[in-house]
């Protein structure tokens, strides 16, 4: 029998995330990169790297926001995700991560630093357990959660999809 995300939030101990979704964080680099070595909009020294697991069920969305650092995602378990990337030209770039192929699924995604992003289990989902991988290391600091009408108005073409994924 397959397990349920009640399951894996149990069994990995997630907490409700203030994007949406529920996660925890699983590494932190004791390596520290200096700020003095990090471009202009860091604001601080980060450690190289942090991971998180993270899990979206049927109903819930990670809200668009963006990061200062480039963000891997992993596929590790359920249904197929949606990452929806809006890119610093307003290209919107629509990631499916999962586990068939044949469905146009890959097992990674990489979303590039600033740019807007949000996910979403696909609609055939009950849900999907991912990871993410930050480089340099996340930090609350270069974490932006969009305001709705302001991202709307900047990339007045994805409208509909900004007020979908927003709070």
């Amino acid at each position: 029998m397959r397990p349920n995300a009640a399951y894996w939030i149990e069994k990995l101990n997630l907490t409700q995330h203030v994007e949406g979704g529920a996660f925890r964080e699983v590494y932190r680099s004791s390596l520290t990169l200096s700020r003095q070595s990090l471009p202009v909009f860091f604001q601080g020294d980060r450690n190289a790297a942090t991971s998180i697991y993270f899990l979206l069920e049927k109903g819930e969305f990670s809200a668009f926001h963006r990061i200062a650092s480039d963000e891997c995602w992993h596929f590790y378990f359920g249904d197929p995700l949606l990452i929806y990337e809006i890119g610093h030209t307003g290209g919107l770039t629509v990631h499916r991560l999962g586990n068939d192929p044949e469905k146009g699924a890959a097992f990674h995604a990489m979303i590039r630093a600033g740019s807007w992003f949000a996910s979403v289990p696909a609609e055939e989902s009950e849900y999907a357990l991912a990871g993410c991988t930050v480089s340099p290391g996340f930090d609350f600091a270069e974490f932006e959660l969009a305001d709705r009408e302001t991202l709307a108005q900047q990339y007045p073409e994805h409208g509909e999809l900004i007020r979908k994924l927003t709070r």
